[in-house]
């Protein structure tokens, strides 16, 4: 069941533009699939599926492969620049906060950025959280974040 409803989710995505977990769990009730937004929810992080900017300034689930090829350097560090609010930390750990709904969008910059520093984000729905490999490069890398935020 959970294979097959994953690949639903493929093609879905692939088809339509689903903004929220509603929309993907109303997509799935259409292909006749019955489920709740927690099963949706995991299937998303099992998928490892993210949000991205459309065309239209709105933002869509994808999967992260399909856009390696397209974002440059450069747009992901003006995700960056639109998205993020304010900066803070406590020893290894650095929480941003987004703009409602970018946060997985600013994981996924910061993700592909490749700063050495960074082990690895988690991106919320307004906040994404970074852990850094020392407390020696926290400011490092929060200095980098705002340089890039003006």
């Amino acid at each position: 069941m959970k294979l097959s409803r994953q690949e639903a989710i493929k093609q879905i995505i692939k088809t339509q533009v689903i903004e929220t977990q509603s929309d993907l769990a109303e997509a799935l009730k259409k292909a006749g699939f019955n489920v709740t937004q927690a099963t949706v929810s995991r299937d998303i992080k099992d998928m490892v599926l993210i949000k991205v900017p459309d065309e239209d300034g709105r933002y869509k689930y994808s999967f992260p492969s399909e856009h390696n090829q397209i974002i440059t350097t450069d747009r992901l560090e003006d995700m960056l620049r639109s998205y993020i609010l304010t900066v803070v930390s406590s020893e290894v750990i650095i929480v941003v906060h987004t703009l409602p709904g970018t946060a997985q969008a600013v994981a996924y910059a910061i993700d592909h950025l490749n700063w050495s520093e960074v082990l690895g984000t988690v991106g919320g729905d307004d906040t994404v959280m970074l852990i850094i490999d020392s407390r020696d490069h926290v400011e490092t890398v929060k200095t980098r974040i705002m340089q890039k935020k003006s």
